[in-house]
């Protein structure tokens, strides 16, 4: 089962989307940026980072896969673990790996991951149908003007008219000044406030948003325990199966059984198991002591009899 896509419709939802055993996905809303020396314009959008230490599972791409698959919740966690173990042999093999959609992965020198976001895909809902553009450069025409010569007059002589001042308008004049002097310092003090009212907008913003994050990525449900099976034959411990290769699971118990049959007829250590709580009978290919004896038989059973089998890790 590929959880790729899960992952990528969650990050269109969520702020952050962990994947149990790997690490977490996490997105931070850029604003519009223009960049003026290729005058080129980008929408806003979610970037998207990598976070290695978060790898509890929250239950959030659980359940999703769950619903979308229409199987159980343990179904879905399995899955996850199996799809896991293949991402870290394929990183741990070519030193790179990449998640449709998402980004790419890799390996320094250290072992330590590193992410490259994918830059095609805009998770900001807000942004839809936007794209990046650019546009052409302006072209202004620059008027030459022409100098014209000014033919030198006569100076005229300037003889002021002595008046009488009145007294409102002295005290006009003063009332002006008074008010232009407040003005001159009431201002600062007003952008001054402001500025304060808009940095105390940001910080609770900012706490809001980290309380999301918080919520979103340490919601963690207890575990799901590793958990063995036993057979005995004779009165002896016969080796433990805790890995199963699913063949199915059938909504008719007659549909079970015939499927049964069938895989028995071609040799294979088939099982039926109980209904489970979803109202399915599933069934089995065989269990195997070890993962890499499951995923050696899974490999064959997916060229020769069902591409669509996977590799169950759970006690039965």
């Amino acid at each position: 089962m590929k959880i790729e896509h899960y992952i990528a419709q969650l990050l269109y939802r969520y702020q952050c989307v962990t994947v149990p055993g790997f690490g977490a996905f996490l997105t931070e809303i850029q604003s519009a940026q223009l960049i003026e020396n290729s005058h080129s314009f980008f929408p806003p959008k979610k970037m998207i980072s990598f976070n290695s230490y978060l790898k509890n599972n929250d239950g959030l791409l659980a359940n999703h896969i769950a619903q979308a698959e229409k199987t159980s919740y343990d179904y879905a966690v399995s899955a996850i673990e199996y799809e896991v173990l293949s991402w870290k042999k394929t990183l741990q093999e070519n030193r790179t790996f990449s998640i449709k959609n998402v980004g790419i992965l890799s390996l320094n020198a250290d072992n330590n991951i590193l992410f490259t976001p994918n830059e095609q895909t805009n998770y900001l809902t807000q942004s839809f149908g936007l794209s990046t553009f650019v546009s052409p450069a302006v072209k202004r025409e620059i008027e030459i003007q022409k100098e014209t010569v000014v033919a030198e007059k006569a100076p005229i002589e300037f003889i002021p008219e002595t008046r009488k001042t009145s007294v409102y308008l002295k005290y006009a004049a003063i009332f002006v000044l008074g008010l232009a002097a407040t003005g001159t310092i009431g201002y600062p003090l007003y952008q001054k406030q402001i500025a304060s009212e808009t940095i105390l907008v940001e910080t609770a913003v900012q706490k809001q948003v980290q309380n999301k994050i918080q919520e979103a990525t340490f919601f963690i449900q207890t575990p799901i325990p590793a958990v063995t099976l036993s057979l005995k034959t004779n009165k002896e411990v016969v080796t433990k199966l805790p890995y199963h290769i699913m063949a199915g699971a059938f909504r008719s118990e007659a549909n079970a059984q015939k499927r049964y049959d069938q895989l028995v007829a071609k040799g294979y250590k088939a099982r039926r198991l109980a209904v489970n709580k979803n109202g399915l009978y599933p069934v089995l290919y065989g269990s195997y002591s070890t993962f890499a004896e499951a995923e050696k038989e899974k490999t064959k059973i997916t060229e020769t009899d069902n591409p669509e089998a996977w590799i169950l890790i759970q006690s039965l």
